[in-house]
């Protein structure tokens, strides 16, 4: 109970003080709409449908993406932190490529790919692959050198290793990398629906900005915000879920 009212109070306080400033007339009404008129924007999206569809387009192109940029990080950042020749090869180049922001390769993408799913699902991969990559990889040249010891004396599988010790050992790190991924994968989502497509919140979000309609604009922007923290504590509570020695905090 005491979690929830240190949950909803702050949301009471900030929808108060933003209708006592709609309202105090400081700020022009159009620009600055009440959280009545956010609220009809809303209702009025949620009525027609378009809400349900862009929302379900937006989680279509972010779980795609979560799920190829994620086991693409995963199978390389075992590979580069516990093999030195894949390290050799493939650590130089990803290093290169990371400090690359992935909106800049969004025209370049356009130009690959067209402006279909593939075009937005490949950008939000391309920006979730290096968070999940660099905590996999420190977290697989983190492992005790005891546990590869240990795993030596009882099988010689360099398979089973990587299945029953450094995958389990270095799971920390990939769920800390793939939540990470999920906050970068609701930007790319945002951004990639920007150019090109007709369906998708960011969609939604860059139409009612040309449009003039500031009401509907908020209202799908605290749909992407809500959504994105939703996905994150879910996220979150089915890793406890499933992940039992691993307790990790919703906050």
């Amino acid at each position: 109970m005491k979690r929830f009212l240190w949950f909803i109070f702050p949301i009471i306080f900030a929808i108060t003080l933003w209708e006592v400033i709609s309202q105090s007339g400081f700020l022009n009404s159009a620009l600055f709409p009440s959280p009545y008129k956010v609220a009809s924007a809303l209702w009025s999206m949620i009525i027609t449908g378009t809400i349900f569809s862009d929302i379900r387009d937006s989680l279509w192109r972010l779980f795609a993406g979560l799920f190829l940029g994620s086991l693409m990080g995963i199978f390389l950042g075992l590979l580069t932190g516990r093999v030195k020749f894949f390290a050799s090869v493939f650590s130089p180049l990803i290093q290169l490529l990371r400090p690359l922001p992935a909106v800049a390769i969004i025209p370049l993408v356009i130009v690959w790919f067209g402006i279909d799913d593939g075009a937005k699902i490949f950008s939000i991969s391309f920006a979730v692959f290096f968070p999940v990559w660099i905590n996999a990889h420190v977290g697989a040249q983190q492992i005790p050198r005891a546990f590869l010891w240990s795993a030596k004396l009882l099988t010689r599988s360099t398979i089973k290793t990587f299945r029953n010790v450094i995958f389990p050992a270095t799971l920390p790190f990939i769920i800390v990398g793939v939540r990470t991924g999920i906050a970068i994968g609701f930007v790319m989502v945002f951004v990639s629906e920007l150019a090109g497509a007709s369906s998708g919140l960011g969609y939604r979000i860059s139409i009612t900005h040309l449009a003039y309609r500031i009401d509907a604009m908020i209202a799908a922007l605290i749909v992407l915000g809500a959504l994105g923290a939703t996905v994150d504590q879910l996220f979150v509570f089915f890793t406890n879920r499933f992940f039992t020695w691993l307790k990790f905090s919703s906050k």
